[in-house]
């Protein structure tokens, strides 16, 4: 089975539509259409979160096979409209989600609302939702946290390594770094994944970061998976994603 895959949004709508661009290319190009992957963190950050959503769930109602899950930014989303949550325990930095470097004061303004760590996380929260469609929160809290395949795992930040599928814990899912990042073994399929930002995609041997940084200004760049192997996409088509020994080989 073929699955193309994009990694972290964060609010960027035009990035997120070439991508799509780029995958209606490929299966032009190739005549197999396929399901595609989002591996979440949809807003913060970026100035179109409201678009992203909106985009996704258009796509999803026409019945585009594009599945999406959840990220860590999207929950912030979620537990802040429903609870009034400002911050994760998950950030280490000890971050508020309307911090700028989080991004939440950009989700919220994409839908006219005014959100500073100097206003009433009160005031706020009410603003929020006069504004924010509450099918747009339902949609964030309807998303699933992972997606299997026979050869692919996929998910925002990664997996805690030795623990079945059936048994991982949700903040692992959604905010792994240590004890994944650093393992090496096989976990038998290929785990795919955005959450930890690198310059572009990259293949680490047992897992594959698709998240090249767009939150940060750089390309969302899709990919494709057949079975293991995997290419990303551009302008110019397809290049392989090659894991560390078979760039070795090739003389990368």
């Amino acid at each position: 089975m073929r699955y193309y895959a994009i990694g972290d949004v964060h609010g960027h709508l035009e990035q997120l539509k070439r991508a799509h661009e780029l995958i209606r290319a490929d299966i032009a190009r190739c005549g197999q259409p396929a399901p595609v992957v989002h591996l979440g963190d949809l807003i913060d950050r970026g100035p179109e979160s409201r678009g992203v959503i909106d985009y996704l769930m258009k796509g999803i109602a026409a019945g585009e096979p594009w599945h999406v899950l959840k990220g860590n930014h999207d929950r912030y989303l979620e537990r802040f409209y429903r609870e009034r949550i400002t911050f994760d325990p998950n950030t280490r930095t000890g971050l508020v989600w309307f911090d700028h470097r989080l991004g939440g004061a950009q989700t919220l303004a994409s839908y006219g609302v005014e959100a500073s760590e100097n206003r009433d996380p009160a005031q706020i929260q009410r603003d929020a939702h006069a504004a924010v469609p509450e099918a747009h929160i339902r949609f964030i809290e309807g998303l699933p946290l992972c997606l299997e395949t026979e050869d692919l795992i996929f998910v925002h930040a990664g997996i805690r390594p030795g623990v079945p599928m059936a048994q991982q814990a949700e903040d692992d899912l959604l905010w792994i770094r240590d004890g994944f990042l650093d393992d090496d073994t096989d976990h038998g399929r290929l785990v795919v994944h955005g959450h930890t930002a690198l310059e572009a995609p990259e293949h680490f041997g047992n897992r594959v970061d698709l998240d090249g940084g767009t939150g940060y200004g750089r390309p969302l760049i899709p990919a494709l998976f057949e079975g293991r192997d995997a290419w990303l996409l551009g302008e110019g088509g397809r290049s392989p994603l090659l894991p560390p020994e078979h760039r070795l080989q090739r003389g990368a």
